[in-house]
């Protein structure tokens, strides 16, 4: 986002404050309709979250904003007819609210759901765009808000839509009845606005709401003004939807205005005695979820935020901070008028590996290289140990893991007649299922594998080299040890049966027979 835009914005909220014009002393009132619809037309993939983002907003603007409950509507799941007469019900209350002297308006409509060029889809029932837009612009309020998180199509991501349309942009007239309008959407013209499974929300609301609750405040003055909602909620939006399948979201903005001031949407310090404050280290970024690990997202603070504190109200919380290779999670339990640190000390630390184990979205798969030493018992009489290696690749799943190995290792006997040298080449296929414990992880598997051998003899006389091709299977099972960084220690032991040619005493003849022989291997892995 360049720095123009951003100065723009800044002008903008200066504007919407200052165009009251009105004297110091001059009481604020503030009204709000709060719009979520799941539903969009025939065809269009229902969403899951965009109801529950209106219910965030409601929430936010109740406990920080100043907005009294009598002043704030919530619609959820209501056709286009009831969104009408809500609006122009609202208008009533807030013209006859202006009639006050020394009175000023802040008026925030919010809307959440589907829509295409040229209207909101309530469900079966279309709103068009301009009729919307007139609704909020013909209000009497001093300041007029306009938030729509909307867009179309569906894919990875679940992104906000139905059916495939050409790019547009909410248009709105830029020269505005009354003093003063900003309007903020969640994409761009040519873009669709995602929802996430992980975040239990859309992108664009979910830092909007985190932005509000204290992540946003830039400038550390306890207020989050308009300017620092907008930047926050633009970079955060940006920065997560740029790793997802559809691609980045860039939130935009559209105002007119006079005058100079700043619009403050939500003030900390105000609420502190019946809030709970959380503050958060830097370095890594941070999700707060209400209740438990299964809870709706309350905040988040990103890795790049400059402000690490958020309001809550009071309750239970889990929190679920994300390091390089390894989660740190638990529960915080947040009590009115008080502040807490969320340091390292109070969160469990999870390795990636075991977050797929866990299962719950939070990662599907971990996967990365293993290599150690290896040692097999012999496979005949009279034979050596076979001491070698093992290089492999392991993929973790949520209920099975699968690796693959490639082994070398040399074995031997020795006689008054001759020396031998037997060398293995092998590679197998592991199948295993773990169970994660507090410090260690226990696995049971089986395999499957190909070995190469070779026997190399000296001796005074004439004893050719002699080559074989072995199967093996077997089973058995492991220990791992997580350290740090992401490299863990592993232990595995087992049975093995090789099925290969062998001459059998005072025979000339080779036949094909089974040996068992035990495997232990002790390596390094490290998981990606």
């Amino acid at each position: 986002m360049s720095l123009g835009r951003l100065a723009a914005l800044a002008a903008a909220a200066c504007g919407l404050t200052a165009a009251w014009a009105a004297p110091a002393e001059a009481r604020i009132e503030r009204f709000a309709v709060l719009i979520g619809n799941n539903a969009g037309e025939k065809g269009e993939v229902e969403l899951r979250y965009a109801e529950d983002d209106a219910a965030k907003m409601v929430d936010v603007l109740k406990d920080l904003g100043g907005f009294p409950p009598a002043n704030l509507v919530l619609l959820r799941s209501e056709r286009a007819d009831t969104v009408r007469r809500t609006l122009i019900a609202m208008n009533d209350r807030v013209r006859a609210a202006m009639s006050t002297p020394d009175t000023d308006i802040l008026y925030l409509v919010y809307y959440s759901g589907h829509a295409d060029a040229n209207a909101l889809h309530l469900g079966p029932t279309p709103l068009s765009l301009t009729e919307f837009e007139q609704l909020v612009r013909g209000s009497a309020a001093s300041a007029r808000l306009l938030i729509v998180d909307s867009c179309r199509s569906g894919a990875l991501t679940r992104v906000k839509g139905g059916t495939s349309a050409p790019p547009f942009v909410i248009k709105l007239d830029q020269r505005l009845a009354g003093q003063g309008m900003v309007t903020l959407t969640s994409s761009s013209g040519n873009e669709d606005a995602q929802e996430s499974d992980e975040l239990k929300g859309s992108f664009f609301t979910h830092a909007l709401v985190s932005g509000l609750l204290g992540t946003a405040d830039a400038d550390r003055d306890g207020a989050v003004s308009l300017e620092e909602a907008y930047r926050h909620a633009y970079e955060s939006t940006l920065r997560a939807t740029s790793r997802t399948w559809a691609g980045a979201q860039h939130p935009t903005f559209r105002y007119d205005f006079r005058g100079q001031g700043k619009l403050i949407l939500t003030e900390l310090p105000v609420h502190a005695s019946l809030r709970s404050v959380l503050r958060f280290p830097r370095g890594r970024s941070y999700l707060v979820m209400r209740d438990s690990s299964e809870g709706s997202v309350a905040a988040e603070v990103g890795t790049n935020d400059a402000a690490r504190t958020i309001s809550l109200r009071p309750g239970r919380y889990f929190v679920r901070g994300r390091g390089p290779d390894f989660l740190l999670e638990g529960a915080i339990e947040a009590e009115a008028g008080q502040a807490v640190d969320v340091g390292d000390e109070r969160l469990s630390r999870v390795m990636f590996a075991r977050l797929v184990r866990k299962g719950g979205g939070v990662r599907e798969v971990a996967h990365g290289p293993v290599a150690g030493y290896q040692l097999r018992t012999p496979l005949v009489a009279g034979d050596s140990p076979c001491h070698g290696g093992f290089l492999g690749y392991g993929i973790e799943l949520q209920h099975i893991g699968i690796a693959s190995r490639l082994s070398a290792c040399r074995s031997g006997f020795q006689n008054e007649h001759l020396t031998a040298r037997n060398d293995e080449l092998g590679l197998d296929v592991r199948l295993s299922h773990a169970w994660d414990l507090p410090v260690i992880t226990l696995g049971v598997g089986v395999d499957l594998g190909l070995a190469v051998m070779r026997q190399q003899f000296e001796t005074r006389g004439d004893a050719p080299d002699r080559h074989g091709l072995a199967g093996a299977f077997g089973a058995g099972a492991g220990v791992t040890v997580d350290l740090a960084r992401g490299l863990y220690l592993h232990l595995e032991g087992g049975a093995q049966t090789y099925v290969l040619k062998q001459r059998r005493a005072g025979s000339e003849a080779a036949e094909m027979a089974p040996s068992l022989a035990a495997r232990l291997r002790a390596g390094v892995g490290v998981s990606l």
